[in-house]
């Protein structure tokens, strides 16, 4: 009787493995080619760059560069301003994470708490500005009227917190046990010391996630620069790309006519974007994981 069970049980089981190799052979053909469709700009962009502006004119580069050159960095660089925007990127970004992240855990900790006074109200008013925005215009005329034009803090407040990664901490914070915070209020500690010295400390999960969402959107970000930012001393390095790619041509930087087109564009957005490719693949681990911790509770 056991030999005849296995002889049945044998043919589903070839039929079940048959059919895993299958959907795994199918899941790796679509990724794969999924792969290539998102490498391709980015190998094209890459070797138009290092290429000769003959060659590049002519749309002969297609993966590889032809007449390998880097007179094209070495127009972008001489610049000062390309430097000088990339110092300008790299602290709006800081600064900019470093504030989103503490208004973010201090608006995210108190929403959590289901003793908080108005807590449904003030969640209502926070989700409502995600579904309705003020515009552009209303935005420009409080920071204007504030003050704030033409300096650090219109890049810094005006998107100083995302409500979307605020939702996704005050679900990690409502996931957290009860008992944690009963054992932190008999040993006398109040809500602050309880935020502060035992909440954190056991979020860096999340809040490394933030951090990276927060990161990546700032170092992107463009449009407080071209609202609120007149001198170009200010601007960062993705209002210089912007100015090269639709002006074709890098401002105060020596370049001959072959190479006022797609190599100078490409090269500026490579220098742009290679931070954020450099450290991504380490990094995509968090993304995945705050986008795992926002799902878990509404």
């Amino acid at each position: 009787m056991e030999k005849t069970k296995e002889r049945h049980d044998h043919p589903m089981k070839v039929r079940q493995a048959r059919g895993d190799r299958a959907f795994g052979l199918l899941n790796t053909a679509l990724l794969t080619l999924f792969c290539l469709f998102v490498l391709f700009p980015l190998v094209h962009m890459l070797a138009v760059s290092f290429s000769g502006g003959y060659h590049v004119l002519r749309g002969e580069v297609t993966f590889w560069p032809k007449g390998m050159t880097l007179y094209t960095y070495r127009s972008l660089l001489s610049d000062n301003s390309i430097p000088h925007a990339y110092w300008n990127t790299i602290r709006y970004t800081f600064l900019g994470t470093a504030l989103a992240i503490f208004m973010t855990s201090i608006c995210a900790y108190p929403l959590s708490r289901p003793k908080f006074f108005g807590r449904k109200f003030f969640s209502f008013l926070a989700i409502f500005t995600m579904l309705f925005n003020v515009g552009m215009v209303a935005n420009f005329m409080v920071v204007y009227s504030l003050g704030l034009k033409n300096t650090i803090y219109a890049i810094l407040f005006p998107t100083a917190i995302n409500v979307y990664n605020m939702v996704i901490m005050r679900t990690f914070f409502q996931g957290i046990p009860e008992e944690i915070y009963e054992s932190a209020n008999l040993d006398g500690a109040n809500d602050l010391r309880t935020f502060f010295q035992i909440i954190l400390p056991i979020s860096k999960p999340v809040i490394a996630s933030i951090v990276l969402f927060y990161a990546v959107g700032k170092w992107n970000e463009f449009m407080p620069a071209l609202l609120y930012m007149d001198n170009k001393k200010d601007y960062p390095m993705q209002m210089i790309l912007r100015n090269i790619v639709l002006s074709s041509q890098a401002t105060d930087t020596s370049t001959d006519s072959a190479l006022v087109g797609q190599s100078l564009k490409y090269a500026a957005i490579f220098i742009t974007i290679a931070p954020i490719l450099a450290v991504y693949p380490f990094l995509q681990k968090f993304f995945t994981k705050g986008i795992m911790i926002g799902s878990l509770k509404g």
